[in-house]
């Protein structure tokens, strides 16, 4: 494992102090849990910029799914006639 220095607000390193002995970890593991979660948030938040890119593309490209088409599909759920999901230019 690597190591890396980090320069803390003289509070942060109190808070940390405190949950490190509350929690009965390291302040190591606790940075290391929090980086973790970030860099996870990060990961999903950059996929669904890149998901919402696509979609804007398909968009301006004219392929979408009419809202008739939709509200077809919905409201024929539960029944006995229910419809496939639309696809675009239904």
């Amino acid at each position: 494992m690597s190591v890396t220095t980090v320069r803390l607000q003289p509070e942060l390193e109190e808070n940390l102090g405190a949950m490190a002995l509350k929690l009965n970890r390291s302040k190591s593991w606790i940075i290391n849990q929090a980086l973790k979660e970030y860099v996870a948030r990060q990961e999903l938040e950059q996929s669904r910029w890149q998901e919402t890119l696509q979609a804007m593309e398909s968009v301006a490209q004219g392929r979408v799914v009419s809202g008739e088409a939709v509200n077809g599909w919905l409201q024929s759920w539960g029944s006995d006639h229910e419809l496939a999901p639309p696809k675009a230019g239904q």
